[in-house]
């Protein structure tokens, strides 16, 4: 509607940059806050409903800061002087609830100043990622000048009863599991145009209602429905991004030109038509529709990955013949006036958008018709290229699936899920430090996950949720995360505080071993592991009736990341102790499991089933000796007969290879992300075909791969206070590449930059700059050469 939408463009990306670099008062962290959080009266304090808060402030002059803090429950849209001027809260629990923090003296002025905020509880039909408690809103000022805008009953507010849930079969129609929440059914005719604005007329609002609940952060108050946490990571990336054209339309003309925006499109009165749009990529954001007149139309908004044919099926993704849309959508019923505009309360992903229009007595005027872009802000400063120039194709895409599943949290799936889960989140995050350089998503995530142990020591294995979902695999892959963010980044000392919570998962690991067996007997919970078809529910043979060699070994894997971990903060007898306990584990597991005759390992110790996960996670764990590592690792790799990794498990199949000496085949072993290219994929999937998201964030490891296996550049020392580089280039010829380093706050440390140069069969040219005091290492065919700062080239054969 008119003012939530028209500026939005325009505001965002200024308050986009300082949001959370802004100072907080100490004052609001040790001890309680003098503001209210503030609700609606009359209406159930749980139940569905949208609200708008507003309050005049009166200042004698244009400040040179006037700082702010905010939050709200389920989120808020915050403006000022009519400009959208932030979202929020970003996605935690009640335990950690965030507030923003806005600096917004450039938006005000002397005089009267307009303070409003969209704020909106989803209720029952909420996203399963996010929390709740009830509808609330809070807005602190940081010091004294400042609270002249604090909300208690000085704030008026009015029930928005334009909005209704629609949408919610979305699951049920598409035979999947859908939890990103309902879409938007909204009657103009009933919303408050203008709201946000200095001369809008409020007299008929309410009084907002305070809480008197305590507004304190963590250690403090009792009684707190929400616990405050300061928000840590900056506003999201928001960025016009227009239509790419018109696919089919019914009986009505319509040519591409009107979404490029300035050529309007009129629909007759007495018509009923549908418009199917195609982005040519997928994407993440706000749709905005701008309309004049189209009194008691109907416009219905679908928004689709893909098409499906009569059978269900999406096959090539570009392909539109004989298929139609399906998914989540929007209403919008224009009230028939001019410059009205609609846009969903939160992001829509699609490829394809289709507009379903009926119009009444009157003509609709569509105006405009654009996407508001919208992920978390990660600057791409990586690059690669080269001798195949295929290559680079693959390295769009797998950034764009990247982007599109980063946000508040990283998420599985930007269209089904938006949850973020440890396994997926693992290999997300070493993409965003390689690409990016800024670590402060992945320092959210391993908090999130810390926050979400239940109380025999698990985390939960996708949070934050509001159901309780438990993967003992995935609590393993989250001190994968600690032991990744060790050896990348900067700051060591953040990790300190997670220790103790890593050191009883993997006492409860130990408390499930089967003396027996020296493996691990049953297991409880859901203990997936892939999505492969032999394994029923993504679970591998022995993991509910105990001895699992793929389960007993990631163990392993993660009991020797520990052990490095507690080594190198000084925690001895531990280190020394989960050192001992993977030795005796793998040794166990190989005795077992490892078919002597095949050269593989067995999922049981009955060894009637074989996969390429054990093989895998049996070469990770150094349950294989030495000397039998390639065999496997062959056999791995072309034995049909194996039950398949699928794109999230070749993950580790990659460092499987390159732990067996074998990583000059990862160039060869592309093919599922060309043939994903082949189908009109412009986002990389979750599974072979069929696959239900066609984006999804552990598929997209070609991103970090191309760097760290291809390039070579590996970290040497905790910190990356070193650097390996031992290229794998298979049939390439020549690379050429540059990758940030994380530093403090988003920032990056420094760059390293490398340039390969096959000559002939095996000498190479390398052209390596690294940061001024990184020493480091050159490795090529088994030789080996010191490296230091600054540029330098080698010529080795």
């Amino acid at each position: 509607m008119k003012g939530r939408l028209t500026l939005l463009f325009a505001m965002i990306l200024p308050f986009a940059t300082i949001a959370q670099s802004i100072p907080i008062n100490p004052k609001l962290i040790h001890g309680g806050w003098n503001a209210q959080w503030i609700a609606c009266p009359g209406v159930p304090a749980r139940a569905y409903g949208v609200y708008h808060f507003r309050k005049i402030i009166d200042l004698k002059i244009k400040p040179e800061h006037f700082i702010i803090h905010v939050s709200a429950d389920n989120r808020y849209d915050l403006y000022v002087n009519g400009k959208l001027a932030g979202r929020g809260p970003a996605r935690g629990s009640l335990y950690n609830w965030n507030f923003g923090s806005y600096d917004i003296a450039s938006e005000l002025h002397e005089g009267r100043n307009i303070l409003a905020a969209l704020v909106w509880n989803m209720a029952e039909f909420a996203p399963v990622a996010q929390s709740t408690n009830q509808t609330g809103f809070l807005l602190q000022g940081d010091s004294k000048a400042e609270e002249i805008a604090n909300t208690n009953r000085s704030w008026k507010v009015l029930h928005d009863t334009a909005y209704s849930p629609c949408a919610l079969n979305t699951g049920s129609v598409l035979h999947s599991y859908f939890v990103t929440g309902p879409g938007d059914e909204v009657h103009g005719k009933d919303y408050p145009y203008g709201w946000e604005n200095i001369n809008y007329n409020d007299s008929h609002w309410c009084q907002a209602e305070e809480l008197h609940t305590p507004v304190v952060t963590q250690g403090y108050g009792t009684d707190n429905l929400w616990t405050m946490a300061s928000r840590t990571i900056p506003q999201m990336e928001e960025k016009l991004q227009r239509f790419d054209d018109v696919r089919r339309s019914g009986g009505i003309e319509v040519n591409s030109s009107f979404l490029q925006g300035g050529h309007p499109l009129v629909i007759p009165a007495h018509t009923h038509d549908s418009i199917l749009i195609d982005q040519s990529f997928e994407t993440v954001g706000y749709p905005v529709l701008k309309v004049n007149g189209g009194k008691n139309a109907r416009i219905k908004i679908t928004y689709a990955e893909a098409l499906f044919n009569t059978e269900g099926q999406k096959g090539n993704r570009n392909d539109i013949a004989g298929k139609t849309i399906k998914g989540i959508y929007d209403i919008f019923y224009p009230d028939g006036g001019d410059g009205r505009a609609f846009s969903p309360l939160w992001v829509r992903t699609w490829r394809y958008i289709q507009l379903n229009i009926q119009t009444g007595d009157e003509p609709l005027t569509i105006n405009d018709f654009y996407g508001i872009y919208s992920t978390y802000p990660f600057v791409h400063k990586a690059t690669f290229s080269s001798s195949d120039p295929s290559l680079e194709k693959i390295w769009e895409v797998g950034w764009r699936t990247a982007r599109l599943c980063a946000g508040e949290t990283y998420f599985d799936c930007p269209y089904y899920e938006q949850l973020q889960y440890e396994a997926d989140t693992r290999i997300q995050a070493l993409i965003s430090l390689y690409n990016t350089g800024d670590d402060r998503l992945m320092r959210k995530a391993i908090n999130d996950f810390y926050n979400s142990r239940v109380p025999d020591g698990l985390t939960q294995g996708r949070f934050p949720s509001s159901r309780l979902q438990v993967i003992p695999p995935f609590s393993l892959f989250w001190i994968s995360m600690l032991h990744d963010y060790w050896m990348n980044c900067s700051d060591t000392h953040f990790l300190t505080k997670y220790l103790d919570a890593a050191n009883i998962i993997l006492k409860w690991y130990e408390r499930h071993i089967d003396s027996s067996y020296e493996m691990l007997g049953p297991m409880d919970w859901w203990n997936f592991v892939d999505w492969n078809d032999a394994f029923p529910g993504g679970v591998p043979d022995g993991a509910t009736d105990g001895h699992s060699s793929v389960i007993t070994l990631q163990y392993v894997y993660t009991l020797r990341q520990a052990s490095s971990l507690f080594e190198y903060f000084g925690r001895k007898e531990l280190a020394k102790h989960y050192l001992q306990l993977a030795h005796e584990l793998a040794k166990s597991t190989y005795q077992h499991c490892f078919d002597k005759q095949k050269m593989e390992m067995a999922n049981q110790p009955e060894k009637e089933k074989f996969s390429q996960h054990a093989g895998i996670m049996a070469i990770l764990a150094d349950a294989i000796p030495v000397n039998e590592e390639k065999q496997v690792m062959k056999n791995i790799l072309y034995d049909s007969t194996l039950s398949q990794a699928t794109f999230y498990y070749r993950f580790y199949l990659t460092r499987a290879m390159i732990k067996a000496g074998m990583g000059n085949l990862y160039y060869s072993q592309l093919t599922p992300w060309r043939d994903m290219l082949k189908i009109g994929l412009t986002t990389f999937a979750e599974k072979p075909e069929p696959t239900r998201s066609d984006c999804h964030g552990w598929s997209a490891s070609p991103e970090y791969d191309f760097l760290a296996t291809i390039c070579g550049i590996m970290p040497d020392a905790p910190g990356y206070k070193k650097v390996r580089i031992e290229p794998h280039l298979g049939a390439l010829k020549e690379v050429n590449t540059s990758m940030p380093l994380t530093g403090n706050d988003g920032q990056i440390s420094g760059t390293i930059s490398v340039h390969l140069k096959r000559i002939g069969a095996n000498a190479i040219r390398a052209e390596i700059t690294l940061p001024p005091d990184m020493p480091g290492r050159f490795i090529w065919n088994g030789k080996e050469i010191p490296l230091h700062g600054g540029k330098q080239t080698i010529n080795m054969k």
